[in-house]
């Protein structure tokens, strides 16, 4: 490690030394790992922590100080008010912003349709979620206020049964956490990314829930996947149930399910109605995708598809054409397009401040503990009240022995302050019990009043032994739990919203996507423009249309069936289909590459491979001399994967790549004229994608490969030459009367 220097910056001055700020001009030097440690830390921990990842209430803090906003402002009970001023009055307790704020108050509303069990009940335009381009009217537009349900995430929070920490300028209190009645981290769905972890938790049903929890309060060896069925979302859908699947998912915290849209098939018009979407997607993003399958010739069933969504709901209708297979054409789309989607799950949750990935049954364990540790200090809250109330009664109690005594003691006492002091004496009282008697008004000296009083101690007595009992009894807190649940049960449980399909009569692969083998012909240009024309088209038309400076460097008589590798400067390989290209024309510029597949930054094309079984080998040169040959079915994948890293080596210069499908020639020309003849079944191949290759035609110091080229006999004059037995080797130098090429000044 180097040591750390020091050297002094500040600049002389000739009076006033004490004005400098100890520390300022001095320049530390630190490791990068150092910096980036105390630098990036703190705010990745305050990402994760204070930002995206839900807590075991159920909710981020964005959440949190919005709904605790409206609970005090009184939005539990009466009319709903207009957004803005809920806004505003939130940003006490979060200053991220009004928009912020506001979008956070959308997502959580009846309006928009995110959650199963909305916590804002709104009124006006909330957008939808289901949608992309139905957004929400502006806060100054829309009124909100909290639902019924919102009742049970404050129950008894004025009680001690939460923790209150100050706001960001201290100027009041917020809860760290809801003391929620029903495990809410379960019933509706969050998701956020943090720095370096994420969290996705998809939403159950409510009612499932509070049975699982009640009965793993009961029984802690459970299967939970017994009592909650499957996920349920707000928007409903279809879920492909798999029972071996869902365990997973509740036994690990993570994992994937598929939810598909549900449609009905309109006989009369001969159309479709989509009505339902998997949560993970939007009605606009699924006509999209039909739309440019149509334009790519993979959809050919229908004629028209429109979004008829209106007041009654999501409805995408698909006109069909005569004579179409519904299922057949359903699972065709479920295929292809977003209407059937996977939900990947991640249950990552704060406990005590730290993220942990947790099963279901985990995550119903440490609600219980947060609950069981709620109810016992809302019992010991009230315990104390109890306790206080009584003290006071049993002091008023001794008072009754002899009331004409105690208004003869505040009669004859001269100083007021002496009143307490002297009752105390005269009744044998503390100081808080004479307090509270010399408050009793005139018109309570009655008996009758002060006998009602003390009647209430016998039941005071009664109930403060029932509290301590409950505070002895672990069991007895869990009684009350489980009486709550079913509370939660009966007043807010409802039906499922999604349906569960059983993979086993699903099959999900029924629909087998036909091949078009068409032939077709690929142009491929410098500057990264992809066309594919048919021969039909190709015919017809005249010069190729290009950017100004840009040409061709590919050529390739091809079929739509065949896939593409398009190799980049970035030691990249980005993989795609020629059927997921249109036909284009020889008059258009045709696609950009790296916009069409999503290149990285600064990312371009530098050559493109058709293939279809992926036979033969890549050949890369790099201007060192050195040549690595690799089989192309190192660059086959089993998955649908579209981009692969390290698709070449990165050590050196590449200079040219070339596909070949049997061993061939190359000619490689230095900068110092030589050249030199080498087979490409010399060279070994490696399945190892970036590996270096081997040393083909050295080079001296500023030299390099010029051109690398396959060759073809009888254009060099004793091409025995240029052949050699050993590699490397530095080539050979043309004789005179040689007139093939000329020697290079470089």
């Amino acid at each position: 490690m180097a040591k750390s220097k020091t050297k002094d910056l500040k600049p002389k001055r000739k009076a006033n030394a004490n004005a400098y700020i100890a520390g300022a001009g001095t320049v530390v030097e630190q490791q990068v790992t150092e910096t980036l440690r105390s630098n990036f830390m703190p705010y990745a921990m305050s990402v994760i922590v204070s930002r995206a990842i839900p807590e075991i209430d159920g909710f981020k803090p964005s959440h949190r100080k919005l709904l605790y906003t409206m609970y005090n402002m009184g939005l539990l009970n009466g009319n709903t008010i207009k957004s803005a001023n809920i806004v505003g009055r939130t940003m006490q307790l979060n200053p991220h912003g009004d928009m912020a704020i506001y979008d956070t108050m959308v997502r959580l509303s009846e309006g928009n349709g995110a959650l199963l069990h909305p916590f804002v009940r709104s009124k006006g335009s909330f957008g939808k979620a289901y949608s992309r381009d139905m957004q929400c009217a502006a806060s100054r537009y829309t009124e909100a206020k909290l639902a019924p349900i919102a009742a049970e995430l404050f129950a008894d929070i004025n009680k001690d049964t939460v923790d209150f920490v100050d706001n960001y300028d201290a100027t009041m209190k917020e809860p760290v956490l809801f003391p929620v009645t029903f495990p809410t981290v379960l019933v509706n769905s969050n998701m956020g990314i943090a720095a370096g972890m994420a969290s996705s938790i998809c939403s159950f049903n409510l009612k499932e829930v509070c049975e699982t929890t009640i009965e793993y309060i009961k029984d802690n060896d459970i299967n939970v996947a017994d009592t909650l069925l499957a996920p349920d979302f707000s928007i409903g859908g279809e879920l492909l149930y798999n029972r071996k699947e869902i365990e997973n998912i509740y036994e690990t915290g993570r994992g994937s399910f598929k939810v598909r849209g549900v449609y009905s098939y309109d006989k009369a018009n001969n159309c479709i109605d989509i009505t339902e979407i998997p949560p993970t997607t939007t009605s606009e993003q699924i006509i999209e995708r039909v739309v440019e399958l149509v334009k790519l010739k993979k959809i050919t069933e229908i004629n028209d598809i429109r979004d008829e969504t209106d007041l009654d709901g999501l409805k995408i209708t698909i006109d069909l054409k005569r004579g179409i297979d519904t299922e057949k054409f359903m699972k065709k789309l479920f295929k292809l397009t977003p209407l059937q989607d996977n939900f990947s799950c991640n249950f990552n949750i704060l406990i005590a401040g730290s993220p942990k990935v947790m099963g279901v049954k985990e995550i119903i364990s440490e609600w219980v503990a947060f609950r069981e540790e709620c109810v016992r200090r809302r019992v010991y809250f009230k315990l104390g009240k109890a306790k206080d109330s009584l003290h006071l009664l049993k002091g008023l109690q001794k008072i009754l022995l002899d009331i004409d005594k105690a208004i003869k003691i505040v009669r004859e006492t001269a100083e007021e302050k002496e009143v307490v002091p002297n009752l105390m004496i005269g009744f044998g009282i503390d100081e808080i019990q004479a307090e509270y008697v010399a408050e009793i008004k005139l018109r309570h000296l009655n008996r009758e009043y002060i006998l009602k009083r003390i009647e209430e101690i016998e039941a005071l007595e009664k109930e403060i032994e029932e509290m301590e009992e409950i505070l002895s009894s672990r069991t007895k807190i869990k009684r009350i739990i489980i009486s709550e649940l079913n509370e939660v049960i009966k007043k807010y449980g409802a039906e499922r919203k999604t349906k569960m399909v059983s993979v086993e009569t699903e099959n999900d692969d029924d629909y087998i996507e036909p091949v078009d083998d068409s032939p077709v012909t690929l142009f491929f240009t410098k500057d990264g423009y992809f066309k594919k024309i048919t021969p039909q088209s190709l015919r017809m038309s005249g010069e190729q249309k290009l950017k100004e400076g840009d040409e061709i460097t590919q050529t390739v008589e091809s079929s739509n069936d065949k896939d593409l590798l398009f190799f980049t400067n970035a030691c990249q390989v980005y993989k795609s289909k020629v059927s997921d290209f249109a036909d284009g024309k020889a008059s258009v510029l045709g696609d950009f590459i790296a916009g069409k597949l999503e290149y990285d930054e600064a990312e371009s094309s530098i050559y493109m491979v058709d293939t279809k079984d992926y036979s033969g080998f890549m050949i890369f040169v790099f201007d060192n001399g050195r040549i690595a040959r690799v089989p192309l079915s190192s660059y086959a994948t089993k998955t649908n994967r579209k981009k692969l890293i390290s698709a070449y080596c990165g050590k050196f210069t590449l200079h040219t790549v070339m596909h070949f499908t049997s061993e061939c020639d190359l000619l490689l020309t230095s900068t110092n004229g030589r050249k030199l003849l080498v087979n490409t079944a010399s060279i070994p191949p490696k399945t190892t994608k970036d590996n270096s290759g081997i040393a083909v035609m050295t080079q001296k110091k500023g030299q390099r490969i010029f051109t690398a080229e396959v060759y073809e006999s009888g254009t060099l004059q004793n091409e025995h030459r240029y052949r050699t037995k050993n590699l490397p080797a530095a080539g050979s130098l043309k004789q005179t009367g040689e007139v093939e090429q000329t020697k290079l000044d470089i």
